[in-house]
């Protein structure tokens, strides 16, 4: 778990400093977090380790093809990441053929518990599972415009 640093600014005002990182990073990647998802996350990482790395298109249409109860709300978390992305950009070109997914988190959530009446007035504990996923998607534009500065930054510093 991550703990919250709070720094105190001379107007005596604290603000967390995790929220300002996030701040930063919202220029070139763009996420959608979903959270609750009624399936244990062991079930969802065997799916998102088959998509990590590929662009949107062609998760979609693995997602698509997997005969697995869990590819849903992954499918339906990715569409909507896709959306967020078409609201950052001011032009109305198509730029989902240029998203690839740079990270995804699948965290366990809380676990739901029910009782289920059996013989003899006795009853049987339930669980069920739930997990966190949280999709990010980069612009390959953007990802190879860093790649090209940090690697013209190094050539730069080794000339002088």
């Amino acid at each position: 778990m991550i703990k919250k640093r709070k720094k105190k600014y001379a107007f005596g005002q604290y603000t967390s400093m995790l929220i300002k990182k996030r701040k930063e990073k919202e220029k070139d990647e763009v996420y959608a977090l979903g959270q609750y998802i009624p399936m244990s996350a062991h079930k969802a990482r065997r799916i998102i380790d088959q998509i990590r790395g590929r662009f949107y298109g062609e998760a979609l249409m693995i997602l698509g093809l997997m005969p697995y109860r869990a590819c849903y709300p992954i499918f339906k978390l990715m569409y909507s990441a896709a959306a967020n992305s078409r609201t950052l950009t001011s032009n109305q070109a198509d730029i989902t053929k240029d998203l690839f997914i740079s990270k995804v988190e699948v965290n366990k959530g809380t676990t739901r518990k029910k009782l289920k009446p059996r013989a003899r007035g006795r009853s049987y504990l339930i669980k069920r599972p739930t997990c966190h996923i949280r999709i990010v998607f980069k612009d390959i534009f953007y990802y190879q415009y860093e790649k090209f500065n940090m690697y013209f930054r190094t050539k730069q510093s080794e000339m002088y």
